[in-house]
């Protein structure tokens, strides 16, 4: 019974969707075999159901590496996931625990708009740029790992850049500086 119940958890389907489905058959099982069980199967089954429900919420915590891209920053060349969609935007570095120290994270968004970045389930400490049409740096804001503080442009943004905390200080980026190589940029 452990092999089924481990079984289910092993397949590689959208973690978000796929931990609601994978919970919700072990419950079904838990059911129908509770009814025709005894206590010594129902332990043993109940201690599948545990291994299956932490196999779930680990699935649900997988990193999803995005496209990459190379931009330019001055002398600097940023390898740059790409975050393009809603869910790619939603999810963005969470649960990263490092980065290379040239590696960001480009948010591209569908128009310029009031764009504020949090740091829900990131436990890396990371500074933002946020962008305009052109790609210039319209303000930069440090952010501190598993907050929910918001930290927001300036003016309408069409891009955020996520680098590791005091990337842009160190290598003298401030507002009115240039990204260059943004994906679909105008």
């Amino acid at each position: 019974m452990h092999s089924i119940l481990h079984s289910l958890c092993k397949r590689q389907a959208c973690p978000a969707f796929f931990l609601w489905e994978c919970c919700y058959t072990a419950h079904l099982i838990f059911q129908l075999l509770i009814l025709t069980m005894n206590l010594r199967h129902l332990f043993r089954l109940t201690t599948g159901i545990a291994v299956l429900t932490l196999s779930c919420a680990s699935l649900a915590q997988q990193i999803s590496r995005f496209p990459t891209t190379e931009l330019g920053a001055g002398m600097y060349v940023i390898k740059a996931e790409v975050a393009a969609t809603d869910a790619q935007r939603q999810q963005g570095l969470m649960f990263r625990e490092k980065m290379a120290q040239n590696e960001g994270m480009i948010f591209i968004f569908p128009q310029p708009a009031g764009i504020c970045m949090w740091m829900k389930n990131t436990p890396l400490a990371l500074s933002v740029a946020f962008l305009d049409d052109k790609g210039v740096i319209i303000n930069i804001e440090d952010m501190k790992p598993q907050t929910l503080d918001s930290h927001c442009a300036e003016k309408n943004a069409r891009y955020a850049l996520e680098m590791n905390l005091g990337w842009f200080k160190q290598k003298g980026f401030k507002a009115g500086s240039t990204i260059d190589g943004i994906p679909g940029r105008k």
